[in-house]
């Protein structure tokens, strides 16, 4: 029901506001639930590049960046780690005034492949191709790329063990929200959260003192209240 009333009436949207990085803690349950519901394809669209791009990597199968063609400068900005995640690259708007400028993209990316190693792998060599939407060119062939890819993985059982992997370090990210969670609602911090952030910005204490001081009001809390229940009984 919960997972559900994150999902907009149209079905392929989960709000993002409920995490930093534009990704949910339901996002992977949502892939789930979608498999479990017998859908064998299922595409998880993010916004830009940055932290977000990182944690999805990190619940699909293959990971596809899809850029823009863009001047030297443009790639140069590009994050180093967010390539290196990629299991596939293409370079989109392949088309009208764009086509050189995304040929030159292409070329680019191929150049700085070769001095990035794939953290995820050690058989699958990430391509780079165009496409164009409008002009429907490139679909086929990356399309072929990403069965290439799954028959390349499948058979390896490097496929069934990325995925144990990322059922692992869910686990501890699921732990990791729900404490933090439980952190940010407990009324020890809530009542001195303002006051700590307050010294740290004028430099009175460090951000590690603030956190440690945070924390055991927060265990304090905790130890009290688990006090007053046993109490209760």
């Amino acid at each position: 029901k919960e997972l559900s009333n994150l999902i907009t009436g149209s079905g392929n949207e989960i709000d993002s506001n409920l995490n930093p990085g534009g990704v949910t803690r339901c996002t992977n349950d949502a892939i789930v639930l979608c498999e479990a519901a017998g859908y064998d394809t299922i595409l998880v669209e993010t916004v830009g590049v940055g932290q977000a791009e990182l944690a999805v990597s990190e619940m699909v199968d293959m990971f596809v960046l899809l850029v823009s063609p863009a001047s030297g400068d443009e790639l140069q900005g590009i994050k180093r780690g967010i390539m290196e995640v990629a299991d596939l690259i293409i370079v989109t708007k392949n088309d009208g005034d764009l086509k050189a400028a995304a040929r030159k993209t292409k070329t680019e990316y191929i150049s700085a492949s070769k001095f990035l190693r794939s953290k995820k792998s050690s058989l699958w060599k990430p391509k780079i191709l165009t496409a164009s939407s409008t002009k429907r060119e490139g679909i086929l062939e990356t399309w072929n790329e990403i069965e290439e890819f799954f028959k390349t993985m499948t058979e390896s059982g490097e496929l069934t063990m990325r995925r144990e992997e990322q059922h692992a370090l869910w686990m501890w990210n699921y732990i990791k929200y729900e404490v933090l969670e439980l952190f940010r609602k407990n009324p020890a911090v809530t009542g001195n959260v303002a006051y700590y952030e307050e010294q740290v910005i004028k430099g009175n204490i460090t951000p590690g003192l603030a956190a440690d001081e945070l924390l055991g009001l927060f265990l304090l809390s905790r130890q009290q209240s688990m006090k007053e229940e046993e109490g209760k009984r």
